[in-house]
């Protein structure tokens, strides 16, 4: 199932703890996929084993390997969320092992408390410790279960992937000017406001039309390695949901063929998933199909952050948060103006190391810088999509100031201030009959 769902897959378990107790409280589009749903044992709800007994000296019998299928093949990325449901049953059909025939002579063995006499001594300290004080502390041990053990378990599965990190600062100061400019153009008009993530997310999505290979992914069918090029980009985006509990959750849904929307679709398609998401309203179709992910802890102060690539994914981009460089911080205003330090943001791509390399993950992140410095008409497109009547803030370098030649300025403005109100009648032809070169006394 993690191909259908991938790090969504905590909520699905939510989800059918709820369809158990109330089948109204879920959205009806669930309620085929959770007709047959058997979360299994990789949720971390099922009863604990029964510790393994001991092996006897008796003659070993052979032992029959669980029946194996053949992993169900990954559907497309723009497939629909019934498709990735059919998928997730399929491959929960699949994944379940054969039964294995008891073994008489292990059935027989004594039990483990008999045939661990070494535990006894443990057990008899136990039963002589003194009983603990009211005002001892004692540490407070719970097991994970349902969307918490999912979590473990899509975390587990995560390391198994491969990955490297590309890192790159940006300077954030034209962003910040730029979206100053639109949300004061919005505020006096249909209203709404734009956030960094709207622009960091567009320009990663357009930034995948010069880099396809960053939005592959890799692939094993019939036990051979390939790489996947999905058709169209499935932007995910991750978002940070706070539980009614205190606990925080991470969704990932994501925004269908983003390649094809402008700035102003593509501002609608994600402000309408963080809606649904905070409503409890997303369904199977938000979560299929993600290609490429976007998450930025830099919106709490995270500066630089390497995520975790989930199966079924190429790569995952983490944005940091845009302040003045650590060592600045106790600068005036006045004195970051005057020396011209910028905000940096950091930009990190997290990729699988197996079909895409370092090379083209750092060309990705220079792609994705030039653009968000306005190098290729970026804010242009986006001022157009959301038909704000002014020319964008243009990216430009500081000239170079000689502070001695600005220390004269003053004396030599008021020496020809001084000429022309002297000598500057002299100038003028005064005398239209004859030729007469003319000097102040």
């Amino acid at each position: 199932m993690a191909s259908a769902f991938g790090a969504n897959e905590w909520l699905v378990d939510e989800l059918y703890e709820q369809y158990l107790k109330d089948k109204n409280a879920v959205d009806p589009a669930w309620w085929d996929f959770f007709a047959d749903y058997e979360p299994g044992e990789t949720n971390g709800a099922t009863a604990d084993a029964a510790p393994a007994a001991p092996a006897q000296p008796a003659a070993p019998a052979e032992p029959q390997a669980p029946a194996q299928a053949a992993p169900a093949p990954a559907a497309p990325a723009g497939r629909s969320g019934t498709a990735a449901a059919e998928t997730a049953k399929a491959e929960r059909k699949a994944s379940k092992p054969a039964p294995v025939p008891a073994d008489p002579e292990v059935s027989a063995v004594r039990p483990v408390a008999e045939a661990l006499p070494s535990t006894a001594p443990y057990a008899e300290v136990a039963k002589s410790s003194p009983k603990a004080t009211e005002d001892e502390a004692t540490d407070d041990v719970q097991k994970l279960r349902g969307p918490a053990a999912r979590v473990v378990t899509n975390m587990e599965a995560s390391i198994e992937v491969p990955t490297a990190t590309s890192v790159r600062a940006v300077p954030a100061k034209l962003m910040v000017d730029n979206r100053i400019v639109i949300n004061n153009h919005l505020a006096r008009g249909r209203g709404g406001k734009i956030s960094f993530t709207h622009l960091i997310g567009f320009a990663l999505v357009e930034a995948l039309s010069d880099m396809p290979v960053m939005n592959a992914h890799y692939e094993s069918i019939d036990g051979k390695p390939h790489v996947v090029q999905p058709a169209h980009v499935g932007f995910g985006l991750a978002i940070d949901l706070a539980k009614p509990d205190g606990s925080r959750q991470l969704l990932v849904p994501s925004v269908k063929k983003a390649e094809e929307l402008d700035f102003a679709g593509f501002w609608a398609a994600y402000e309408d998933l963080v809606r649904k998401a905070r409503g409890g309203k997303l369904g199977m179709d938000d979560f299929a199909g993600t290609t490429i992910s976007l998450t930025n802890p830099g919106g709490i102060g995270t500066v630089h952050s390497v995520p975790r690539l989930m199966a079924g994914q190429g790569t995952i981009i983490g944005v940091g948060a845009m302040d003045y460089p650590a060592e600045f911080a106790g600068a005036s205003v006045e004195q970051l103006a005057r020396m011209g330090i910028s905000k940096v943001m950091t930009i990190t791509s997290t990729y699988d190391h197996r079909i895409i390399q370092g090379a083209q993950s750092g060309e990705f992140l220079k792609v994705l810088a030039n653009k968000l410095l306005g190098l290729d008409g970026f804010y242009d497109r986006v001022f157009a999509a959301l038909r704000v009547p002014y020319e964008p803030v243009r990216w430009v370098r500081d000239n170079t100031v000689d502070a001695d030649v600005e220390a004269a300025k003053p004396a030599r403005i008021a020496e020809l201030v001084h000429s022309y109100r002297s000598r500057g009648h002299l100038m003028a032809e005064t005398d239209p009959l004859a030729y007469r070169q003319r000097k102040h006394p």
